[in-house]
């Protein structure tokens, strides 16, 4: 397949100085060569849309407040993320709050238009019901008006940065549809940043080598548990200068609490995953570390990546979440770490 490269503007902005004693978690870094910069800890924000289980309209204002107020100034959303609640509550709290639009970063994503329809609470997940229903559309016409929904739910006048969402099965409409369309608006100043967000590293590999994405959303796939993204995908990044957002680093739980009944990339975690997390969990508590901690900051040692999305319902996951990513941990475990991962292989 020949490439299918988007024209790009020449200028480019600069990231932002930082004072020394910034918390690595708050600091601003450039997303791969895009001129975007990224607080190296994101917020996500589908459990403010209500996954799993509800959360109210107090506690996920608290939510972001929390995460402001420990300095993270990137949020990513998605329509997919209850319906748009996700999107609505966000741009809520980045508008009515007067923050300077200069001083946070938002992206959000295309693939999924919302249209009415019969819901209940749980579909897709999700502990809403807003009467509307999820229809896959990666055409171009679709991201135009994904987009024009998204900033009128949110309030926003723009998106920093723009994502498409889970094409596992429309590789073709996607590459030929939502990239081109995302590519004109990057071209014509629309977004600043353009990339795509998946569970899988194949297809996002595909999309660097072949297409001219500033950066891509990897869940799940570069964790403590799971090094895929390692392979092809984070080279590939690091020579093309796209840069790398980690989502899913506690694989759906496991990673945060390896006991019996623990989810692993949101199913129950089979017996041979589950002991390799405890194993884990047993040489970070020989060190005096959570597991949950070294696995938020195990993505941040391989060159290619950019920042940590971790998702949070209460400022009391904020405070855990920023307290992990601040704790020194030893080289002597990631040592033992990495040759636990060298056994298993």
């Amino acid at each position: 397949m020949t490439s299918v490269d988007g024209d790009r503007n020449a200028g480019k902005g600069q990231p932002r100085g930082l004072a020394t004693d910034t918390p690595r978690h708050a600091q601003r870094v450039p997303l791969g060569r895009s001129g975007v910069t990224v607080s190296r800890l994101g917020l996500g924000t589908s459990p403010l849309g209500g996954l799993f289980s509800a959360v109210d309209a107090d506690q996920a204002a608290a939510t972001l407040d929390a995460a402001w107020s420990a300095g993270i100034r990137y949020f990513d959303t998605a329509p997919h993320y209850g319906a748009g609640l996700a999107e609505r509550r966000l741009g809520h709290f980045l508008t009515a709050s007067g923050l300077p639009r200069s001083e946070y970063t938002v992206s959000t994503k295309v693939g999924r238009l919302l249209v009415p329809g019969d819901t209940a609470p749980g579909d897709e997940a999700f502990d809403v019901d807003e009467g509307l229903v999820r229809v896959r559309d990666y055409s171009a016409d679709g991201v135009y008006r994904s987009l024009a929904d998204s900033l009128e739910r949110s309030g926003l006048e723009a998106f920093d940065v723009v994502l498409i969402h889970d094409p596992d099965d429309h590789w073709e409409e996607a590459v030929r549809g939502a990239y081109p369309a995302l590519a004109r608006l990057r071209s014509e100043g629309g977004v600043r940043a353009i990339g795509a967000g998946m569970n899988q590293t194949g297809m996002l590999t595909r999309f660097v080598r072949e297409t001219d994405l500033d950066c891509v959303l990897v869940a799940g796939r570069y964790s403590l548990l799971d090094r895929t993204a390692a392979d092809e995908l984070l080279p590939l990044c690091a020579e093309r200068e796209v840069g790398v957002l980690v989502g899913g680093v506690f694989n759906s739980g496991i990673l945060a609490a390896p006991a019996p009944g623990a989810t692993f990339d949101y199913a129950p975690a089979p017996e041979a995953v589950l002991r390799r997390a405890q194993a884990l969990a047993e040489r970070c508590a020989a060190h005096g570390v959570p597991l949950a901690a070294a696995a938020l900051q195990f993505p941040y040692r391989h060159p290619a990546v950019t920042s940590v999305v971790l998702g949070a319902r209460s400022a009391r996951e904020i405070a855990e979440n920023v307290d992990h990513a601040r704790r020194e941990i030893p080289q002597e475990l990631w040592d033992e770490l990495d040759a636990l991962e060298t056994e298993a292989r």
